[in-house]
């Protein structure tokens, strides 16, 4: 069978591109010349293919790369090359808690991503994830690079909400169940197996990079105006905006609700020592060439 995977160079998209032989995989993203704005080039990349994972996606928008030209106008485009192309069936990646009315233009972007593959005629399945990690990730990445930084972690609002964070194998397992026909016509809630609070996470990851770390309560309005100025002046930003609106209402259902997967997918593994040390970056904290405004010969 042969799959195209959009976002097939980011994070989940090489995870995801792994699991299959590379003969079968077309990889579609800005990086190898193909965008999700383009119908004749994701149709052409589409051609021969019985499915298409639809990952590609953004937390933050930054230029031309608006939450509706990439979630919403790309979906439509994804959608129309599928049907063009042949493809039988659509896996979209979207996030736990996307929902309409929401205030926020990346959950209310998501949200109208996942009705307009509903609406396609396409078989699909909708992939509801919570917070992924793994290596490559920026959940991991941004806990062990502040606990090697400023040993400080600011817990979002005074009453924190606590996540459920998903390894990116587990996920990946669910994903390719879903390419290989099942979970057909469903949208499922994705979430880990431990739920935690967000400032436990860091603790667990500041002890397993050797840090000694500390929590400090923080109003969510002063994280927001913090999360414009990383926006602002980093290339990945050690929080954006709407990660951090997530954090806040807290990342363990899914709203609307959605089906559970199947019992023999539920995710199992723990947020470990062993499973953080996975995940975790090369050992380092921030650095001048986070910097949006200097240049990297080498960037992370």
């Amino acid at each position: 069978m042969r799959i195209a995977i959009t976002g097939g160079t980011g994070f989940v998209g090489r995870h995801l591109t792994e699991r299959f032989d590379p003969a079968d995989v077309v990889a579609v993203s800005r990086r190898t010349g193909v965008g999700v704005d383009d119908v004749e080039a994701l149709a052409a990349a589409f051609e021969g293919c019985e499915v298409v994972a639809h990952l590609a996606g953004i937390d933050r928008e930054l230029g031309k790369q608006t939450f509706q030209r990439v979630h919403i106008d790309g979906t439509a485009n994804v959608i129309e090359a599928a049907k063009r192309a042949g493809v039988r069936k659509i896996v979209l990646l979207s996030f736990l808690r996307a929902r309409p009315d929401s205030d926020s233009g990346y959950l209310e972007s998501k949200w109208a991503a996942e009705e307009l593959v509903r609406a396609s005629g396409l078989d699909y399945t909708i992939l509801k994830a919570g917070m992924i990690y793994g290596r490559g990730d920026q959940f991991v990445d941004r806990l062990s690079r502040t606990a090697y930084s400023f040993r400080v972690f600011p817990a979002v609002g005074f009453r924190e909400r606590p996540v459920r964070p998903i390894p990116v194998g587990d996920l990946v397992d669910i994903a390719v169940a879903a390419v290989n026909g099942r979970m057909s016509g469903e949208t499922v809630a994705v979430t880990g197996a431990e739920e935690l609070l967000l400032s436990e996470a860091f603790r667990r990851v500041g002890r397993v990079v050797g840090k000694k770390v500390w929590v400090t309560a923080a109003p969510v309005w002063a994280l927001y105006a913090a999360a414009q100025f990383f926006e602002w002046t980093m290339k990945v930003p050690l929080v954006a905006k709407a990660p951090l609106r997530m954090l806040a209402e807290g990342v363990v259902d899914a709203t609307p609700p959605a089906s559970a997967v199947p019992d023999d997918l539920t995710p199992q593994t723990m947020f470990t020592d062993d499973e953080i040390r996975r995940a975790l970056p090369e050992p380092g904290g921030f650095g001048w060439s986070d910097l949006r405004f200097i240049r990297s010969a080498t960037p992370r």
